[in-house]
């Protein structure tokens, strides 16, 4: 079954349709070499038609010069009929798979264009951008027709004309698309509005071909007008993809919007437009002065919202819109809105602080307007309205500002970016280091999947967009090549994690590097990179170094040559002390039973000052550390806490203290912590080493300190050892957590950080606890 491009809901992008201009043959076109000597140009008739021109413009360009006035009022509409003229003439004679003159589809791409906004030039660029591929028409012509800007437009989008064919042809054509975009990202404006007419035309081909040619839209073309930030463009496009390829879930989806279209109008009500209503009193009130609408979804995100919450609320066919005038009022709004509704936890969302890689800006809340009915609010004022809808081409060029002068100042508060977005200049980098044209492809397609991003934060203030879903090791590639090459640990929060941990929004990120570039990557790294620069990066590495390749260097499981600690395999482990080996301490007494015999647990290890907690067990009280697992289980099972406290000026009885130390594995390590235990005045009681994971190891040691203050010059020391990044006191968990951040099985307590302010302080300071940062 295929649908009609023309059954689609209509799309405010969606202009008056164009006439074919007046005197434009019909017919097959009967191959390129006929048309181009049908319509073939001469030097003397390109010349007349630059140098002729016309009193008055050509009333098919009518509509476009309309669209661009409305944006660009000072613009050069001559310029606009002289290229219109030259394109007329050059297509004279052929037709598209419609029947219609070709003619109307630089028009209709023309007028995508001038809705959205885009300058003169890029318009004159647009009305040519086929004269060079298929009419006689050459590219020095309209560089000297034109100037060399529209002639360069016209030769980037020239070189993706062959997108469609093949998947070979689409990854070589797709590297060209990125050269030409890498100089002007309005080369893949163009294609993208050449694409949304073809779309929009789609029922003509045949059924193979539409199915072909959806697919490269769903899976390259919607992700770069997304990127591109193009919201009108990536929405029509979603629908009419949609309805080529399941047109089952179409017709469903659309018969759903239409019975509640038509139960609005049976009822008179609709409860997004009574809440519109509500807000626009209250922000009246409050004198702020905003503009209040409701935007309905379309057709994939009305099916998405099916999908995920099965029968749809009468609020859940559209979203609020409130466009204010300053960034301060959004805030403004956002106060109203959470004063006088409930706002629902985690809902809430700040892209105007913290724009979106596609510059987009506004911010996102979510109220409860009764029990069961939820209605999604989005701030933001004209000019993130405008960037939201239109992405790029809303942004100042220099073209635009010369063309304009005299506009409103820019706001001080506007974080957005004009110059070339960044997930861009990656696309470029890749394509310069990637030779295979198949390889490149397969990054392209995979950076263009991701259904979302998360920004993580380094020590040192920079801000990371990552794809959901990266690890540590995409954040170290992400900082550059050269430091994820010498990538040898990461801290997460301060404390050391694996290589492999998956990135959550929020994240404070460390990474750790060598002095000097040494190992390098390993091919495990490839399982956790989840980022195409990543990828790259690695597999060139590795490439590069075959010799270190098959001896594992950098493994993820073996630590390069330098940075091993032999052996790791059976190291000295002392054993664990028997209960008598525990000393009972007179330092702790039991309120309301004094002559009791109390003893400090081993799973804990309490030291004054820590919080006690403590139980009456066989043979005495059994004292723990407040929030211990064990003594929490004990409550919990219905004991009754006994108080507890510790002995003021009691004397120094010994006290058993365990210790965990987080460290990059090297030569001596052990013995040089051994050393630094022991320097302190404590005895070890025992220690254990974890087998090295990902370029880092753990050691765990229990000693008994004779003075509990000497717990935070011991936790010193053993961080000043070299490789050490953390030092913590720990206590088991209730049960073992393979994604837990601070280590497997065990819950960090007080620690030290391997930071020049920790390290400078006398008492230990108090880690994080090790909690997920929300998403």
């Amino acid at each position: 079954m295929n649908v009609n491009a023309s059954d689609l809901p209509a799309v405010p992008l969606v202009g008056r349709k164009t006439a074919p201009p007046p005197g434009a043959a019909t017919g097959s076109a009967g191959g390129l070499r006929r048309a181009r000597a049908r319509s073939g140009l001469g030097r003397a008739g390109f010349a007349a038609l630059l140098a002729g021109g016309r009193p008055q413009f050509a009333d098919a360009l009518e509509p476009v010069l309309s669209a661009h006035r409305t944006h660009h009022p000072r613009a050069d509409l001559a310029l606009l009929d002289r290229a219109y003229q030259v394109a007329e003439a050059s297509h004279r004679g052929q037709t598209r798979k419609s029947g219609e003159p070709f003619i109307t589809h630089p028009l209709a791409v023309t007028m995508i264009l001038a809705q959205l906004g885009a300058e003169t030039t890029t318009l004159v660029a647009s009305l040519l951008h086929d004269t060079v591929e298929d009419t006689a028409v050459t590219l020095d012509q309209v560089r000297e027709g034109f100037g060399q800007e529209v002639a360069y437009l016209v030769d980037g989008v020239t070189k993706l004309e062959k997108v469609d064919f093949g998947a070979a042809a689409e990854a070589e054509t797709f590297r060209k698309m990125l050269l030409a975009t890498g100089e002007d990202v309005r080369v893949m404006v163009i294609k993208l509005a050449d694409r949304l007419h073809n779309m929009r035309t789609i029922r003509h081909m045949k059924p193979a071909s539409q199915v072909r040619i959806a697919k490269v839209t769903r899976d390259v073309l919607i992700p770069l007008a997304e990127r591109l930030g193009i919201q009108v463009v990536k929405t029509e496009l979603e629908d009419i993809v949609f309805a080529t390829l399941h047109p089952e879930e179409y017709a469903a989806t659309r018969a759903v919007l239409a019975a509640r279209e038509a139960a609005q109008q049976a009822e008179g009500q609709d409860p997004l437009a009574e809440f519109a209503g509500a807000l626009r009193r209250q922000l009246r009130e409050a004198r702020i002065q905003a503009e209040v609408t409701v935007r309905p979804r379309h057709c994939v995100s009305l099916h998405r919202t099916l999908l995920r919450r099965g029968e749809p609320g009468p609020t859940d066919f559209g979203r609020v819109l409130v466009v204010v005038e300053e960034n301060a009022d959004c805030y403004a709004v956002l106060g109203e809105l959470h004063t006088c509704w409930s706002p629902l936890p985690g809902e809430f969302k700040d892209f105007v602080a913290a724009p979106k890689f596609n510059l987009y800006q506004s911010l996102h809340t979510a109220v409860a307007t009764e029990p069961t009915e939820v209605v999604e609010v989005l701030v933001r004022t004209a000019q993130m309205h405008r960037v939201a809808e239109f992405g790029v081409v809303a942004l100042d060029s220099p073209a635009a500002r010369a063309e304009d002068s005299g506009g409103p100042a820019r706001d001080e508060l506007d974080r957005t970016d004009p110059a070339r977005p960044g997930w861009l200049s990656r696309l470029l980098e890749w394509q310069r280091e990637t030779p295979d044209s198949d390889s490149f492809w397969s990054a392209l397609t995979a950076d263009l999947s991701g259904d979302g991003e998360l920004t993580v934060v380094t020590e040192d203030g920079r801000t990371l967009q990552l794809p959901i879903g990266s690890s540590c090791v995409d954040a170290a590639y992400a900082l550059g090549e050269d430091v994820g090459h010498r990538c040898i640990g990461v801290r997460l929060g301060g404390r050391l994690a694996a290589l492999s941990t998956r990135l959550q929004d929020g994240d404070v990120v460390d990474v750790l590097t060598e002095a000097e570039e040494q190992g390098g990557p390993a091919r495990e790294w490839l399982e956790h990179a989840r980022t195409a620069a990543a990828r790259i990066a690695i597999e060139r590495w590795l490439a590069d170094h075959p010799e270190a390749d098959e001896a594992g260097s950098g493994s993820a499981d073996e630590l390069p040559q330098q940075a091993v600690e032999r052996p790791l395999v059976d190291p000295p482990v002392l054993p664990d002390p028997p209960d008598s080996a525990v000393r009972e301490p007179v330092a702790v007494v039991a309120e309301g039973l004094p002559g009791a015999s109390v003893r400090l647990a081993r799973c804990c290890t309490p030291v004054p000052p820590d919080p006690l907690l403590g139980f009456a067990v066989k043979g005495g009280i059994a004292v723990h550390r407040t929030g211990c697992p064990t003594g929490v289980g004990m409550a919990g099972g219905g004991r009754v806490p006994v108080g507890v406290s510790w002995v003021q000026d009691a004397a120094p009885v010994g006290y058993m203290v365990t210790v965990q130390a987080d460290a990059l594995g090297r030569p001596r390590l052990l013995a040089d912590l051994t050393a630094a235990i022991s320097a302190v005045g404590a005895d070890i009681f025992s220690a254990s080493v974890e087998p090295p994971q990902e370029l880092r190891v753990r050691h765990r040691y229990t000693v008994e300190l004779p003075d509990p203050a000497l717990l935070p010059d011991l936790m010193r020391a053993m961080l000043k050892v070299a490789g050490v990044y953390d030092v913590y006191r720990a206590v088991p968990q209730a049960a073992d957590n393979p994604d837990d951040r601070s280590g497997e099985g065990m819950r960090p307590s007080s620690g030290i950080r391997g930071t020049a302010a920790a390290l400078s302080g006398v008492e230990a300071v108090p880690s994080p606890p090790a909690t997920d940062s929300p998403s």
